[in-house]
């Protein structure tokens, strides 16, 4: 079986922070989050190859870290692509993952920024037991939020009905960036030979769901799509579960740290409360009072206060007071 991690996105939502990063590299805790997909899959011995579908921008960051850990399995495959407005789709770049690399094998797919609660191994053992194409459900509990994704309709396990991204959603089943294809079930180009949107895996799935078997693996353990700030914000929090990680290079004077904070190396803190926030390397926060805010690398803020704030790489803020 081989395996496919999506990492392919400019994640534009999440600019500054990821104009010059991939977020699949952003710190989730002591690990990254694509750190969390490659773990199970390396151990999963049924999965033999692991492709990194990415873009040309990102690759080498890829190589980078792959070569710096112990996962020998994930190797890298580049979409001729270095921004945003040149992207195929995610079908299109699994259409051509698939030639490129010659897969003929079942096939898992897995967005590279989930941050999932259930073992990979489990939505494997579940595909492998129902032999045809599955993808993993989660009810978001909210019809707003549901909008966001690809609705799923079910008779027992089955779907029956599949809507990527409806305005009127009528559940809040909702099918997350996880799916399993038996080699037969692998027909992106059969898909896009028909001019069928090459975009979101969801139009694929609608478009198999009519013409094959397709089963759901409904799970109700924690699940993050990292694709904005606060969502960011919220994964961090339930890895941390209230606690919170400060580098040992990391110099913290006369603070307060409060929950789900995470302060990464050579970060200067002091004078300052903390609280559900992130400061990435080498940033300088002084007598500043900071809730839900991610700070980037390099950044220097004195005396402010910020809340929701999203502060780019070698950002200077500086509130002097009254003049």
């Amino acid at each position: 079986m081989k395996a496919v991690v999506l990492a392919g996105g400019y994640a534009t939502r999440l600019w500054p922070i990821t104009k010059h990063r991939p977020k699949m590299l952003l710190p989730i805790g002591e690990d990254t989050v694509i750190d969390r997909i490659f773990q199970p899959l390396e151990e999963d011995d049924r999965i033999d190859e692991v492709y990194v579908s990415t873009n040309e921008r990102f690759a080498e960051d890829f190589e980078e870290h792959i070569a710096d850990s112990d996962f020998e399995k994930p190797r890298i495959s580049v979409e001729e692509t270095t921004e945003e407005s040149e992207k195929f789709g995610v079908v299109g770049a699994l259409g051509q993952l698939v030639e490129r690399e010659g897969v003929d094998d079942d096939l898992l797919v897995v967005a590279g920024d989930n941050l999932i609660g259930f073992d990979l191994s489990d939505f494997v053992d579940y595909f492998l037991e129902k032999g045809s194409a599955t993808l993993a459900a989660y009810d978001v509990g909210d019809r707003e939020k549901a909008k966001s994704y690809g609705l799923v309709e079910l008779d027992g396990e089955r779907v029956v009905d599949f809507q990527e991204k409806p305005e009127e959603p009528n559940s809040t089943l909702v099918s997350i960036a996880c799916y399993a294809f038996p080699a037969e079930s692998i027909r992106f180009e059969e898909y896009l030979s028909g001019d069928n949107n090459p975009d979101e895996p969801g139009w694929f799935l609608q478009w198999l769901q009519s013409r094959e078997a397709v089963n759901a693996f409904v799970f109700e353990e924690p699940w993050y799509d990292i694709g904005t700030p606060e969502s960011y914000l919220e994964a961090i929090a339930w890895e941390l579960d209230g606690d919170s990680v400060i580098a040992e290079s990391a110099d913290v004077e006369r603070s307060t740290i409060g929950d789900n904070v995470h302060v990464m190396a050579d970060a200067e803190i002091v004078d300052s409360t903390l609280d559900h926030s992130i400061v990435f390397e080498d940033a300088v926060v002084q007598d500043c009072e900071i809730h839900d805010t991610i700070i980037d690398e390099g950044t220097h803020i004195e005396n402010v206060d910020l809340a929701g704030a999203l502060l780019g790489a070698h950002t200077q803020l500086t509130n002097s007071g009254p003049q």
